[in-house]
């Protein structure tokens, strides 16, 4: 029974929503898909998720465990920068990567705003109705969430999240990652031009519906 109860078997657990498929779950949680294959293997054998129209829990109290073993998990081993990113699909509400870091989802990693590994900010969209409800899920894993960017010196780890409260989120999926259409995240960084002009000119190359005036070339 609990030898199959491994740290990508609760990444699983926790990340899978009714339907997902092997592809979907693996882009979630940034794995290998033939890793995850297996990891769904056993769990299908142990009983804990089931093949109908798509992976399914069988017991949704499963997702609660999980969750509060890897809370448990954090107070020893805080998590990682990358870590940090697949959290939120455990929170079970909905969410979108937003400024720098929709820039950094559109351009699949290709462009990463310098960001000290010391003092590093995620940046997601939310619902204002759920704003307090993610300060506290990120809370149990010792982030620290607010609506501001917080002074480093004021907070103990290297990693926060700035929440922004949106009545209506319209996110887009990307490689597994919800984020705010690209159109908003053109905007965005032609709103912030000086920081993002080599990034304008990565996505005007990428998308056919992207046209920007960047002609970004490095010395």
């Amino acid at each position: 029974m609990c030898e199959v109860c491994g740290e990508r078997e609760l990444k699983v657990i926790l990340a899978l929503d009714t339907g997902d498929s092997i592809s979907g779950v693996t882009r979630k949680i940034d794995e290998n898909r033939e890793t995850i294959r297996r990891v769904v293997n056993r769990l299908e054998e142990a009983g804990y998720v089931a093949y109908d129209d798509g992976i399914h829990l069988v017991d949704q109290t499963l997702r609660d465990a999980g969750l509060k073993f890897l809370t448990a998990a954090a107070d020893i081993s805080p998590p990682s920068i990358s870590e940090a990113y697949v959290l939120p699909q455990f929170a079970g509400m909905e969410y979108a990567f937003t400024a720098i870091d929709a820039v950094y989802v559109w351009t699949r990693g290709g462009y990463q705003v310098a960001r000290d590994p010391e003092d590093y900010p995620l940046f997601i969209a939310v619902y204002e109705s759920d704003l307090d409800a993610w300060t506290a899920f990120f809370d149990r894993f010792g982030i620290p969430a607010a609506e501001e960017r917080q002074p480093a010196a004021d907070l103990d780890g290297a990693i926060q999240v700035v929440l922004e409260p949106e009545a209506q989120i319209e996110a887009e999926m990307v490689e597994g990652r919800p984020v705010i259409s690209l159109q908003e995240t053109v905007a965005f960084a032609n709103e912030h031009y000086a920081h993002f002009q080599s990034a304008l000119d990565m996505l005007d190359r990428m998308y056919d519906e992207v046209d920007t005036d960047a002609n970004y070339r490095p010395n």
